[in-house]
């Protein structure tokens, strides 16, 4: 079952959530992308490796804690209909 939900989620449900729709998206993409400008304009090449290595690992956590609200979200979502008999 936790394998058929991992194909699920990256197969579709990933790609789905991930495309921005809403303008407070938008306007969140575009802030960070003008925050993201502002901070690598004065600082070295070094330094801004080290900071593109950390917002990547933290998206990769993201990514991580994401997937299983997913896989928990359908397990109790299974568990749920079964308990009330639907």
């Amino acid at each position: 079952m936790d394998k058929l939900l991992k194909k699920l989620w990256r197969d579709y449900f990933a790609d789905e959530c991930s495309v921005m729709r809403s303008a407070e998206e938008k306007e969140l993409a575009k802030k960070a992308i003008d925050m993201h400008e502002k901070a690598t304009a004065s600082i070295k090449k070094e330094q801004i490796d080290a900071i593109e290595e950390y917002i990547d690992t933290l998206f990769e956590i993201q990514s991580f804690f994401t997937e299983r609200a997913f896989i928990k979200g359908c397990e109790f979502s299974a568990c749920f209909f079964l308990e009330i008999g639907f």
